[in-house]
This record gives C-alpha cells, sequence and structure tokens, in this order.
C-alpha cells in the first residue's frame, strides 16, 4: 500500500481493498446508494486520519465485516472509546499520545477526526483515569474515554465493537466524567430507554416529601457515592459525624427507605440520576 498520510484530495472519497491498496472515486459520481454498496465490500478511508497499521487493517476488517482476515492469537481485549472537541487536536496528535503510554499492542480505529476507538491487546490494566489526566496535560484538550469490558472471544468483537460505539454518546449526555466505566453506565443506558411516564413516575415515588429538599438529597447522593462510608462521608462535606447521621437518619424517617442497606441505596441512586435529568 502506498503512502497515503499526505494525500489531500479530498474531492474523492477514498478506499481500502482487500488487498490493502488505496483506490479513489470522485465524490461527485456516487450516489448514497454507491457509497453504502461500496463501503460494504472495501474499507472507507478518511486522508486527514493517520495511515493505519497492519493491526489497524486486521481489527477494522473484523468489526465492520464480522470475519476474522487470518489466524492470529488474541487471548484478550477490549474496546475504548475516545472523543475530544472538533478541530482542537490533529488525529496524528493524539495517536502519537497514545501509543507513548502503552508499552504493548494497540490499534486505533477511527470514526472521523475527533472520535474512534482504541483496541487494546494487553495486560498492561492502565487506569484511565491517569490516562485521561497526562493526555489533558500534554495535549491541552478535553478528552472523554468510555472504557468497555475486556472480552475473550474474537467472535463477538463486532457486535460489541457496534454496540459501544452505539451506546457511547448516551453516556456522554449524560455523565460529566471524564472517563466511564461500561459498570457504570448502564444505569445510564436504563434510563435512556425509560418512558417519559416512568422516568417521572421513579423520583415521586422514592423521594416523596424530600423531593424538593435539594440539600438533603446532595448529602444523600455523597454518602452512596462514597460507598455508604459515614466517616468518608462527613470528611468530604466538611461536617460533623453526628450532623450527617442527623440528615440520613431524617431522609430514611421521610421516605421510609433505609439507605444504609446496599439494594435500598441502589434504587435511590437510580432515582437520583433520573431526577438530575429531569431537572426536578
Amino acid at each position: 500500500m502506498k503512502d497515503t498520510k499526505h494525500i489531500t484530495k479530498t474531492d474523492y472519497q477514498w478506499f481500502i481493498t482487500e488487498n490493502n491498496e488505496l483506490i479513489g472515486i470522485k465524490k461527485d459520481e456516487l450516489t448514497d446508494k454507491d457509497h453504502t454498496l461500496l463501503s460494504a465490500f472495501l474499507t472507507p478511508y478518511h486522508v486527514e486520519l493517520p495511515s493505519m497499521t497492519d493491526d489497524e487493517r486486521w481489527w477494522t476488517q473484523l468489526v465492520q465485516h464480522g470475519e476474522i482476515p487470518i489466524n492470529r492469537p488474541i487471548d484478550k481485549y477490549r474496546f475504548v472509546f475516545f472523543s475530544f472537541p472538533i478541530n482542537q487536536l490533529e488525529p496524528d496528535a493524539f495517536k502519537e499520545a497514545i501509543r507513548d503510554i502503552f508499552t504493548t499492542r494497540i490499534s486505533i480505529l477511527w470514526e472521523n477526526n475527533h472520535t474512534g476507538i482504541i483496541v487494546e491487546e494487553t495486560d498492561e490494566s492502565l487506569s484511565y483515569e491517569q490516562i485521561v489526566d497526562v493526555l489533558i496535560s500534554d495535549l491541552y484538550v478535553n478528552i472523554k474515554f468510555y472504557v468497555g469490558p475486556y472480552l475473550y472471544d474474537i467472535k463477538k468483537a463486532k457486535p460489541y465493537y457496534q454496540q459501544l460505539l452505539h451506546d457511547a454518546p448516551t453516556v456522554f449526555h449524560y455523565s460529566t466524567d471524564k472517563v466511564v466505566s461500561y459498570i457504570t453506565a448502564i444505569p445510564y443506558l436504563l434510563i435512556d430507554q425509560a418512558n417519559d411516564t416512568f422516568l417521572h413516575y421513579v423520583p415521586e415515588i422514592v423521594f416523596h416529601d424530600v423531593l424538593a429538599d435539594k440539600e438533603l438529597l446532595e448529602t444523600v447522593e455523597t454518602f452512596i457515592q462514597h460507598n455508604l462510608n459515614i466517616s468518608v462521608t462527613a470528611k468530604e462535606l466538611y461536617m460533623h459525624r453526628n450532623s450527617l447521621q442527623y440528615r440520613i437518619d431524617k431522609f430514611i424517617e421521610k421516605t421510609g427507605i433505609d439507605i444504609r442497606q446496599f439494594q435500598a441505596a441502589m434504587t435511590v441512586q437510580f432515582a437520583l440520576l433520573i431526577k438530575k435529568q429531569l431537572d426536578l
């Protein structure tokens, strides 16, 4: 395959063949139907993006067409969706920064020039909370990650990849965190699929008379976020333990929900997430 890094012919739509050959077709000669048909057999290539490595072409063929190009052993992998603001960072700079962090094999599959998926084939188990802080410090751009689960069956790559692409915008809509794991994301995805009647119903039946007590609900939320630990929560809120205990007892008395119990706390946290979205 010839070097495509410096191609600037943006009036062409570019594709990569199974033999890794680059072909270009004038955009004004392609209908939407033609583009869809070609994309089913060829891999679209965006000239403003970094040149793909052999590993990235391998993964692209797998997640787009569901076919394993060659049989190479992959025991463990995961997909991590990333996003940064449009036109604030060159893809090449992002790719170089990511590769400087990892010491083992990774691939980056771009959706456009500001979103895509990192493919890890590593046991490094690096913390994306640390990675995002390093990247923001070095690149001066806000970056967000949605971290998928580790997978062990290569045949599941395509559906998991497509699901991550589908879910990421929803997750980022509900969460302001720079890094969101697939476990943390599940309540957001459930809320997004619920109907409006249900969404308005949940906070009302859970919180009753304390629905408008913003201070009390913020205290309860912090208590849950700190794993129902009185000491840690009191320190976080700069509050005496007895004052915190009074607020928790007040919530339990008014709602009948003992948030010191895990299952009850989980329901309350779910209701708090819904309430935030509805701005009740």
